[in-house]
This record gives C-alpha cells, structure tokens and sequence, in this order.
C-alpha cells in the first residue's frame, strides 16, 4: 500500500486505538507530569525497557505489562503499534523525556516505516518528561541559562568519528554541553578522549557539573571543573554539564557551589 493509499483510506477512518508515548522524567515519583500519570493509569498494556517500566509501576492486575531489553526499540514500537491497531489503549514507556534520545523517534520511525492503514489510523500522543540534564542542572542552578546542546557519547547508533566532530563544533560555538552516555564498560576510553577534545576549547577551570542518578534514591551531584574530572567517577547513569566561557560558579551558604550561565556576553553589557 503507497503512501497515498494510506491517506485516501484515512480520510473517512476513526481512530481504532491510542498509542501514547510517555517520559516519565529521571524516576522520582514527585517528578511525573501529572497529565503522564493519567496516561498511564488508563492504559491497558504497558511497553517499555524493563528497568524503566519498573520505574514508572506498579501498575493494576489487569494492566498488561510487555517489557524488554533495552535494544528493542524498534521492536517495542512495532509491538505498541500492533497492539493499538486492535483498538486497545497502549502506553509505551521511556524515561526523562521521550523525545531525547528515547521512544518517540522508534515510535514514529516504526510508523513512516508502515503500510498498514489501521497503525496511521491509531491515536498517537506524544506526552514529555523532565531529562536528567534539567534535573542536574537545577540542582546546582542554572547551568543551561543561556544556549546549551546536547550530546549522547554512545556510539552505539552512530559513529565515534561523527560525535567527536559535533563536539568539537559545539565546543568551539561556545555552547554548554550536556553529555549523556559519557562513559561505559565496552568503551571507557571514549570520555577520555572527549575531554582531550574539550580542553582545546575550555580551560581547566570551566565549570563541569555531574549528576549521576538524578531524581532516583541513588542521586549524587556534584560540582567540579574540567581539569579536575576523574574519568573513573563517570558511568551511563552521570549526566554530564560541561560549562561554556560564560559558566560562574560561586559558593552557595549550605556548602559547595552555585552554577550558572549568565543570559547575557560582557561586551553587550558595555554597549
């Protein structure tokens, strides 16, 4: 069936079911958007990797739960779609924010990918959650106050050649990064190599904030610099905030420090 087909067949069709991508944020219950919350109580299958279904449970007797390893994206996305298509209420889970490197690209990739009227004729929605970025970051202050971009480390998906050359572009834009997926077993010597690359543009003395485990019981974040980063702190659970020329940090009443970037560059304020 073409594209065109599809649309034709659409045009006097009802929505046979409703799919709904969820963020539900880095874990803390208090953190769930409450439109989110809804979603997933009405829900009648539950998809999603398994650590973070768990995470956004418990869930009734008669909800259905479809959970699996976290490489199934597109496998997960086909699944919901299926599911959907039988007219039932479907809830695919995806932690912070499920448009930052999470489901909905799946989600939608697994639908343009499809000639099946009946998965264009399914409700989609698209329900957004708090990323561990903007929870590290108000933790500390306002890190990302002014332009900021964020990168995944993971090569995974695409290749290492591609993400040292965005970052590179990034750090010379000036740009405070936010870095997921720094650092893992299979490639520990990934994030080493990034800060090689990050010092040709920051000095040592940058602010750097790492939040690893943010809004879960585990959470630890801290302040420090780029010269004094210890790779072996860093895991897949750190998100980390490297600051731009711009980044100040100051000494905050309880202990530690303050972090932000102002929304303004010095020689403006001269004008």
């Amino acid at each position: 069936m073409t594209s065109s087909s599809i649309s034709h067949s659409l045009l006097n069709a009802a929505f046979t079911g409703r799919l709904a991508v969820v963020g539900i944020g880095p874990g803390a219950a208090e953190l769930l958007a409450p439109v989110v919350r809804e979603e997933l109580a009405l829900a009648q299958d539950i998809v999603g990797y398994t650590t973070y279904v768990e995470m956004a449970g418990p869930f009734r007797a008669e909800q259905r739960v479809l959970d699996s390893d976290n490489r199934c994206e597109m496998d997960r996305a086909r699944l919901a779609f299926a599911l959907a298509a039988q007219g039932r209420r479907v809830a695919v889970v995806s932690s912070g924010d499920p448009g930052i490197f999470a489901m909905a690209a799946a989600v939608m990739e697994a639908l343009e990918q499809s000639h099946d009227a009946n998965w264009h004729a399914v409700e989609l929605v698209i329900l957004p959650g708090i990323s561990a970025a903007q929870v590290a970051a108000a933790r500390v202050g306002a890190p990302l106050g002014h332009d900021f971009c964020v990168l995944s480390l993971s090569d995974n998906l695409k290749p290492w050649t591609q993400i040292a050359r965005r970052l590179e572009l990034a750090a010379q834009a000036d740009l405070v990064i936010a870095l997921y997926n720094p650092r893992s077993v299979a490639r520990p010597q990934q994030f080493a190599q990034a800060l090689d690359l990050l010092g040709l543009y920051r000095t040592t003395t940058t602010p750097v904030v790492l939040g690893q485990n943010v809004g879960r019981p585990a959470e630890v974040v801290r302040v420090t610099t780029l010269g004094e980063i210890v790779p072996e702190q860093i895991d897949m659970r750190t998100v980390v905030i490297i600051g731009s020329s711009q980044t100040r940090l100051f000494p905050r009443l309880t202990g530690g420090n303050w972090v932000y970037t102002p929304r303004w560059y010095p020689e403006l304020s001269k004008a």
